[in-house]
Order: structure tokens, then C-alpha cells, then sequence
């Protein structure tokens, strides 16, 4: 397989090109240079966002294209046109994102989507993302478009900051304010099992939507802590509070303690995020690791770089004000 990457030097695109290299395809990687490319890929630069910042690919023929972008849809739209009758399939990362507001039950690929254009420019997260979708199918049509509508996505390269936030917290060991209830379900997707998957679904041919996460209370919250302590090798003593204190001091669900979302007091977020319906994708091989190997490689990875994972410019900063922490242990 010749495999084309818009993107693959960080997190999920970079899992996407170490998982084809391992099967032995051919990677072109085409990125903007701020960021080492991985070895063993032949490299193509350009911006995306400039004016003829698209010329590296005016040339060349690959069996699939996998594309991450996650802003303005206009920049999927020019990227799609352009490799249509060079390109065989185009794979989109999208998100779960894309579902409208408020989240039915058990989302499966056919609930309601939100409103959105392929000639957008600045529009929100879920707009973007709904948009990509609609520019890769208007390029290359329904079969030949395979939308990964991911959830929340962890593992080793993380650069949003949600389970090495997590991990960096406790390793500072003392108390820790742990969300609770403890048996809060989560559902995510390791980033390698992501990539496996999406690879696979590509050289099979699939195309439509797919949501890729894990089968629901794939974790929970008390597993992922615990685990936490364990790999650090922390002193922290974790601190079970219930969500209602926690929300009245204003912090918020998934942000404000990364992963958190009570099934509580907000419901429909928590619905949102980890409520999806995963059939589709379990019943073409998708297969999704423990959470304990998640977190300890995570953390093995972070310690390789010295012990602090980088974080995305472009996304918002997220994790707890040890203040306001302090302020809810009472120490």
C-alpha cells in the first residue's frame, strides 16, 4: 500500500505512519516542517493554509490518503479536490463531535448531525469537523470516503494534555482531589489501536462512518487513577469527592479535570462523550487494548522526553488550579 499523510508528526497522525511502516507500506508524509518527520517516509512540505501551499503534491499517486485536520473545512476541501484522480480512498479523522446537540441514546453513525459547509473558515470545533466530512465526500463520493468519527483518544504522544495531565498531577504525589464516583465509566480509544484499525479499514476498502472508541465502561475513572499511581510509583493518596462540591466550586466537567464527566449532574455530557454506539466498528475488527497498558505507556513515554508531554497550541489549556484544589481538600 502507497499511503499518503496530511499531517503524521504528532499524536494520532504520527501512530497512523509508525502502524503503516511496521506493515511494511510505502508513507509519504506531507507537513509544514515544524515538527521532525518520522524516519523511513519520503517527506513533502507545505502549508496547507498558504496560497499554493499544496504545490509538493501536485504530482504523485497513492492508494489512500489519511487527513487529521481539524479546522477550517476549506482546507480539507482544496486538499480533496486536488488528490481526487490521484488518490484512491480519503480517509478523514473526524469526531464524535460531529452529533448534534442534545446527544440521543446510544449514538449510533445515523443520529442527528450538526448543521455545516465544506466552505467554511472559522467555524467551531464540530462545524469543522462536519465540514471536513462533507469536503471529503464531495470529492470523492460516498464509496470512496471512510469517515473515523473518533472519541476520546489517549496513549502514548498525547499533546492535549488529558491523561499526562493526569499523570503529571499525581506524580507529584500528596493529596489529590479524584472526581468522583469512582465507578464513572469511561470509554476511549488508544491511539495505536486507532491506527491499526483505520489502516485495516483502508486496505479493506470500507468508506461511510464509523465511530471509533472503545465499547462503553471500556474504564473507569478509579481504574485510570489507580493506575496512575501505580506507574509513577506516587505517594498520592488519592481523594474520592463526590461531583456535586466539585461543580459548585465552578469546575468544569472534562476540562477542568481532564477525562472527568459525572453521570450525574451533567448528564448529557456525559452522554455525549461516552454513550456511543461502537457495533460498527467492533464488528470490522476494531480492537481496543486495557486501559492499564494505555496509562503505563503513556507514562513510559513521557518519561522518555523527561517527563512532561508538549501540548497543542492550539487547543485550550486544560487541567485543575492547584488553588481551587487546595481549596476542596480542605488542606
Amino acid at each position: 500500500m502507497r499511503l499518503l499523510i496530511l499531517g503524521g508528526t504528532e499524536f494520532a497522525g504520527r501512530a497512523v505512519v509508525d502502524a503503516a511502516l511496521v506493515r511494511g507500506w510505502e508513507v509519504t508524509v506531507f507537513h509544514r516542517g515544524r515538527h521532525e518527520a518520522p524516519p523511513g517516509v519520503t517527506e513533502l512540505l507545505g502549508d496547507r493554509t498558504e496560497p499554493n501551499g499544496l504545490a509538493a503534491l501536485a504530482e504523485g499517486t497513492w492508494d489512500a490518503v489519511v487527513d487529521t485536520w481539524s479546522a477550517a473545512p476549506t482546507v480539507v476541501r482544496d486538499s480533496a479536490r486536488l488528490l481526487a484522480d490521484r488518490v484512491g480512498r480519503y480517509v478523514y479523522v473526524s469526531s464524535c463531535s460531529v452529533y448534534a446537540w442534545p446527544p440521543v441514546a446510544a449514538r449510533d453513525e445515523s443520529a442527528p448531525l450538526v448543521d455545516a459547509t465544506p466552505d467554511a473558515v472559522d467555524v467551531p470545533y464540530e462545524q469543522a469537523k462536519r465540514g471536513g466530512e462533507l469536503a471529503a465526500l464531495d470529492a470523492f463520493g460516498a464509496d470512496r470516503t471512510l469517515l473515523v468519527r473518533l472519541g476520546l483518544l489517549l496513549g502514548p504522544r498525547e499533546n492535549v494534555g488529558r491523561l499526562p495531565w493526569w499523570l503529571e498531577r499525581i506524580a507529584r504525589g500528596g493529596p489529590v482531589l479524584a472526581p468522583g464516583p469512582r465507578e464513572t465509566p469511561l470509554q476511549f480509544i488508544d491511539v495505536r489501536d486507532f491506527a491499526e484499525w483505520t489502516l485495516s479499514a483502508a486496505a479493506a476498502g470500507l468508506g461511510g462512518a464509523y465511530n471509533l472508541v472503545s465499547p462503553p465502561a471500556h474504564s473507569t475513572m478509579e481504574e485510570l487513577l489507580t493506575e496512575c499511581v501505580r506507574v509513577t510509583g506516587s505517594t498520592a493518596e488519592l481523594r474520592w469527592t463526590d461531583p456535586a462540591p466539585i461543580l459548585a466550586a465552578g469546575v468544569a466537567p472534562w476540562s477542568g479535570l481532564p477525562i472527568w464527566v459525572p453521570q450525574t449532574e451533567a448528564a448529557e455530557l456525559h452522554r455525549a462523550v461516552y454513550g456511543l454506539e461502537v457495533t460498527k466498528a467492533l464488528d470490522t475488527g476494531l480492537s481496543c487494548r486495557p486501559a492499564v497498558e494505555t496509562v503505563a505507556d503513556t507514562w513510559s513515554w513521557m518519561q522518555s522526553i523527561g517527563g512532561s508531554a508538549p501540548l497543542r497550541e492550539d487547543r485550550p489549556a486544560v487541567g485543575l488550579d492547584p488553588s481551587v484544589e487546595a481549596q476542596l481538600l480542605g488542606v
